[in-house]
């Protein structure tokens, strides 16, 4: 009776609505990591899949730690270049975006050269999307 209660009132709907959203994205990020593009678990054998789960949540950490450092930086970017940012915009950014992953291919692991900056180069908000594929 509790809960009922509580999901009666809008604000604490909104909450839950929201918190699910998190999640949700969350796990679509973790899903996209795990099997790929296509959905699919591409390795015939289960023995090992148990130590590619517990890194997957390792994984995932780093891909929102790595979108949530560069989203930082577009954002002040784009206010020192004055470029007109709605605040309800910003509020809504996620780190779990995944458009940009690519996991499939191979994979180097040797650092970058980054120049004096020590991070990528950020690119125009003016130029038209590299990917227009919608994946």
């Amino acid at each position: 009776m509790h809960i009922l209660t509580y999901a009666v009132e809008e604000p604490y709907r909104r909450d839950i609505k929201g918190i699910r959203n998190l999640q949700e994205s969350r796990h679509a990020l973790a899903g996209k990591i795990f099997h790929g593009r296509k959905g699919e678990i591409y390795q015939r054998y289960h023995k090992g899949m148990e130590e590619q789960l517990g890194a997957l949540g390792l994984v995932l950490n780093c891909v929102t730690l790595w979108n949530t450092f560069y989203m930082d930086k577009a954002l002040d970017q784009l206010k020192a270049e004055r470029y007109p940012l709605g605040e309800e915009d910003v509020a809504r950014l996620s780190p779990f975006v995944r458009r940009h992953i690519n996991v499939i291919g191979t994979y180097s692991f040797t650092q970058p050269d980054l120049g004096p900056t020590g991070m990528r180069q950020l690119r125009d908000p003016d130029e038209p999307d590299w990917d227009d594929d919608g994946l």
